[in-house]
């Protein structure tokens, strides 16, 4: 995938969910991963044309599991000119060593999510983008069904109170083949994630389950994303409805 459609998909989410003000100062969240290095790159393109300006600042939530080279994420933030910081945690140590969590996946992200929270306001950011993509978004759902019994999936765009932070997720109508694409092209400086759970989670799960799906019906990827958009989950409406009532 080329910049130039990465930015039209990002810049399609920002507007039609309202995503970003004048002078916003957006923390975004970088695992290390191809999701959130897409993230940081097109969030830093687009912000040279964007009709609001933002700023923004890069934060990665080191989970202590074991020495992740972040050298080359830091090199990139340089060249981008956006300030890096690294949080050092023990949350690793936490959930595998004291707690040993089975089903770590949960608490993990709250513990993570909370660092990151913590981190961005220290910094005065107003908002947080997480890198959270089109199938990322099914799956989500999809998990709510099976897991929760319940039709949900987090919203594009949420305030926190209890943070006074509002939280964006500019990538969701870039599919994962297309984040894949990108970092291929732009040879984005992915680390290897050290989780031990990778690869065997519930929403690795869901994942291999939409994919066999989908072999007997290729569209079910747009029927799943569709349901979504239109099927009156909270958070899910879009400017232009709220301006038609």
């Amino acid at each position: 995938m080329k910049l130039q459609r990465l930015l039209s998909l990002v810049r399609q989410a920002l507007d039609i969910y309202g995503m970003i003000e004048e002078g916003d100062r957006i923390a975004v969240g970088v695992s290390g991963g191809k999701d959130s290095l897409t993230l940081l790159y097109a969030l830093h393109h687009l912000r040279r044309f964007y009709p609001k300006k933002y700023d923004l600042t890069a934060i990665t939530v080191d989970l202590g599991l074991e020495n992740m080279d972040l050298e080359p994420v830091k090199a990139l933030c340089e060249t981008f000119e956006i300030p890096y910081h690294v949080i050092p945690t023990e949350i690793g140590t936490v959930l595998f060593d004291i707690r040993k969590e089975s089903n770590p996946c949960s608490l993990c992200a709250k513990m993570r999510k909370g660092a990151l929270n913590e981190k961005a306001k220290e910094l005065g950011c107003n908002k947080i983008a997480y890198a959270h993509h089109k199938e990322d978004v099914m799956e989500t759902m999809m998990m709510s069904l099976f897991y929760e019994g319940r039709f949900y999936c987090f919203p594009p765009n949420t305030y926190l109170e209890r943070m006074d932070l509002r939280v964006i997720r500019p990538m969701i109508f870039v599919s994962e083949a297309d984040v894949i694409g990108f970092k291929n092209k732009y040879q984005l400086p992915v680390c290897k994630n050290p989780c031990p759970m990778d690869g065997y989670t519930k929403r690795q799960y869901i994942k291999e389950l939409i994919q066999k799906l989908q072999k007997d019906n290729p569209h079910i990827k747009n029927c799943l994303f569709r349901a979504i958009t239109d099927g009156n989950i909270p958070g899910w409406t879009k400017k232009a409805d709220l301006r038609e009532n």
